[in-house]
């Protein structure tokens, strides 16, 4: 079963320090997620990535993305405008899952993605607050207990703040003897 490990980190510092070791600890790009408020006003911002969001569901497209940092090591990196929250930058799984579908739901924004990535309710809001006031929040996917186990070490280690893990929610594979 695919577990995630969320917590949550304090500056741009510490989530690079975070993605290096996750990175020598053996994951991959597509097994980080960061989610945090868009300063693109920064000059820290250089590389322009676009978005695939389906439109309405966000309002957004490109930003540039912290030129030679680690954090450009991510994968799908790009801004999204979250209705009623404002703009933010997202890489990873988390990146799909606020472009798509989580987004419409009753729920919505951060809160409808977090969720739809197996969170529970009441953890997904603390860390929808937390991001707000421009905090971090990374997750990290895996598929085995080793990788959680790992993820979680190397959160600690780099002194990550409000620790969880939440089992992702299974898609079901369509059957083909059910196509028509």
């Amino acid at each position: 079963m695919k577990k995630s490990v969320f917590a949550i980190l304090n500056n741009r510092q510490q989530a690079e320090t975070v993605v290096e070791r996750l990175k020598s600890v053996g994951f991959y790009p597509n097994d980080i997620s960061m989610l945090f408020s868009d300063t693109s006003g920064s000059k820290d911002f250089a590389i322009e990535h676009e978005t695939k969001a389906p439109e309405g569901a966000t309002t957004g497209g490109t930003t540039g993305f912290v030129a030679g940092g680690i954090l450009g090591w991510l994968a799908g990196i790009g801004t999204l405008a979250i209705p009623g929250l404002g703009p933010f930058i997202a890489a990873g799984p988390i990146m799909a899952a606020l472009s798509g579908a989580a987004v419409g739901t009753a729920l919505g924004g951060i809160v409808g993605a977090l969720v739809g990535m197996g969170m529970p309710e009441f953890e997904a809001r603390r860390y929808e607050s937390k991001i707000k006031e421009g905090n971090i929040l990374v997750s990290v996917h895996t598929e085995d207990s080793g990788g959680v186990d790992r993820a979680t070490a190397v959160l600690r280690e780099c002194n990550a703040q409000d620790i969880s893990t939440a089992s992702e929610a299974a898609v079901p594979e369509e059957h083909p003897e059910r196509k028509q």
